[in-house]
């Protein structure tokens, strides 16, 4: 039996995604896509692809990112809420995964509460990183491969090694982080 939609949960969905977002007005001139089948990494000025990087993704194969050790890249509209400079993958990007679309799932499937749906929802308007301790996941983002060595560049051109994230080579993501602010828009497609 599926659980019931609580009406206040749909309320703060639709408040959410009418209200103006305030991360949106600080977000540069460029969207990130992303396609999981070409394995690249396309950054966009309109309708312009100002450069492309090859990237890999989550082990976990095709399809959406439900939940928490799929490893699993999600599917969608997303922004960056966040960046760790110090990371152990030499830099991350944080998306704000899980986002409105995810926390409906993952509420309609049982995996998280009314509450953290609200606390996602809450986070999403506000341009926040959203709980990132629930059934659903979280530290998804964009990064490099850390300590670089022969064997993990060949593993980085020849496979999909994240457990849900983006990867690129270090110098790449060094590159890419002159095209993004907080609130850049990322589209991951299948």
């Amino acid at each position: 039996m599926k659980l019931p939609f609580d009406p206040r949960c749909g309320t703060i969905l639709l408040l959410a995604l009418l209200l103006p977002v305030s991360v949106a007005a600080a977000a540069g001139t460029y969207d990130l896509v992303i396609s999981k089948s070409n394995r690249e990494l396309k950054v966009m000025q309109g309708d312009k692809v100002v450069k492309i990087y090859h990237i890999a993704f989550g082990k976990g194969g095709k399809g959406d990112k439900r939940e928490m050790g799929d490893n699993k890249t999600p599917d969608g509209s997303y922004r960056i809420v966040s960046f760790k400079p110090d990371s152990k993958f030499y830099y991350f990007m944080q998306l704000d995964y899980p986002n409105l679309v995810d926390a409906s799932h993952g509420y309609r499937e049982r995996l998280i509460s009314a509450r953290q749906f609200r606390q996602i929802a809450t986070a999403y308007h506000d341009g926040a990183v959203p709980p990132q301790d629930t059934m659903l996941g979280g530290y998804i983002g964009i990064h490099g491969i850390g300590d670089v060595t022969g064997r993990k560049l060949k593993i980085h051109s020849e496979f999909n090694w994240t457990d849900g994230c983006i990867a690129l080579k270090n110098e790449e993501i060094r590159d890419l982080r002159r095209y993004v602010s907080l609130g850049t828009r990322v589209i991951i497609n299948e």
